[in-house]
């Protein structure tokens, strides 16, 4: 294997130059803030954990987490993802604190990919817990969260799809009792949006015509309200039916928060079956062919850390986000004032530049040579890079105190 050259790096990360940065920090900070109007209180957690504890119980699958051994030889992980280092927290320095809780973060997280993959081995998530509340209200809660956090990042077209865990649940155990094999590949082809695959799934396990035209009719529910109606008459499953009850009285909470217009109900949105247990939720930019955030209910994730409480929440995924939205809407484009100064007047300038930063300017300072021979100050700078500020100040001597 060749040595990599000096300005490499590996395989799924990538460098953020300034502009790219100042995007992603004003997303970051207007994303923060909405969740903190909201009564999130931000977290901070460790960039390692260990395997045994927080990598276990990630929702990430084992071969993508980065694992590496300390002096000690005991086996840790790169965080793969926020929600599952929130938990450890929450059952153990925050144990005594009253429930519910509300807490947010920002973070960098982890991943192996297969290099063929073109997706990326390190990524950002922007992104809130909302633990011990099992209400369709906390369900609610999330998503509209979800849907003002996404405008304060200056997503101008996205669309919210929910669904429910316990309805697939309930119909797959209905129609097809004692073949939990197949419940699973059937799962695993929904997770993977494959419904060709799904199809011919159903066609394998040679269905009765009325079980199969019924399963091919989840394809079809994805809309609005009126989604819980057509999916009650589709399974007489008790599990199913209270999910799409749930999944009702989320809505009617959508409709009163006056956001049901970014929302659409869509049951054969599942997330990742072995980690969430009630609703869940993707947000699609319009711009974008992937989605840009995700979250649902996690109810046993704290048993793991010794705590049994519900817990819902969702994560931004911040760097989508940043390749998406357009450069006005994320920038700070306020352009820098430029102070110049001679040396004989470094005091005066530099002063001025505090005093301009103190009032929120961006300010740089340069120190200028002293003009001689009748030339301005700005005219012995005509050599350097142009630039662009919303303002130049010079501080030079007066000429009547220049050496001859």
């Amino acid at each position: 294997m060749s040595k990599p050259k000096g300005f490499e790096k590996p395989v799924g990360v990538r460098d953020y130059l300034p502009r790219a940065v100042g995007k992603l920090r004003k997303i970051e900070n207007d994303v923060l803030q909405c969740m903190s109007l909201w009564g999130y209180r931000q977290i901070m957690t460790p960039t390692l954990e260990y395997y045994d504890t927080v990598g276990v119980a990630s929702s990430t699958s084992d071969q993508k987490l980065y694992k590496l051994l300390n002096n000690r030889g005991q086996a840790l992980v790169l965080r793969s993802e926020m929600t599952a280092p929130v938990a450890r927290v929450v059952s153990s320095l925050l144990r005594d604190e009253p429930l519910p809780l509300r807490l947010s973060y920002h973070a960098n997280v982890f991943r192996a990919i297969e290099e063929e993959a073109g997706r990326e081995a390190e990524f950002y998530q922007t992104g809130v817990e909302l633990v011990g509340d099992d209400s369709a209200e906390a369900d609610a809660e999330v998503v509209a969260l979800a849907i003002a956090s996404l405008q304060a990042a200056g997503v101008r077209s996205f669309r919210i799809a929910m669904g429910h865990v316990g309805f697939l649940n309930g119909l797959f155990q209905e129609t097809l009792p004692g073949q939990p094999q197949a419940q699973e590949e059937l799962k695993s082809h929904l997770l993977g949006r494959d419904y060709v695959a799904f199809r011919e799934t159903l066609e394998r396990l040679a269905l009765p015509g009325n079980l199969k035209e019924e399963m091919e009719g989840l394809l079809r529910l994805r809309g609005g309200k009126e989604i819980c109606g057509q999916a009650l008459s589709l399974s007489g499953d008790p599990l199913a039916r209270e999910s799409i009850l749930h999944l009702c009285r989320v809505w009617e909470v959508l409709e009163a928060y006056g956001v049901s217009e970014h929302v659409l109900i869509d049951l054969t949105m599942i997330g990742d079956f072995s980690y969430y247990t009630g609703m869940t939720f993707e947000g699609y930019a319009s711009d974008l062919g992937f989605p840009v955030c995700s979250g649902g209910r996690y109810d046993n994730l704290l048993k793991q850390f010794g705590r049994d409480v519900p817990s819902t929440g969702f994560s931004l995924k911040t760097n989508r986000i940043l390749d998406g939205v357009p450069e006005e809407a994320a920038a700070d484009t306020a352009l820098p004032v430029l102070v110049r100064y001679e040396a004989s007047r470094r005091r005066e300038a530099l002063e001025a530049a505090a005093r301009l930063r103190a009032e929120g300017r961006k300010v740089i300072t340069r120190l200028v040579a002293a003009a001689r021979e009748g030339s301005s100050a700005a005219a012995s700078e005509a050599a350097a890079p142009a630039e662009e500020y919303a303002e130049v100040v010079t501080y030079a001597a007066p000429a009547a105190n220049r050496a001859e």
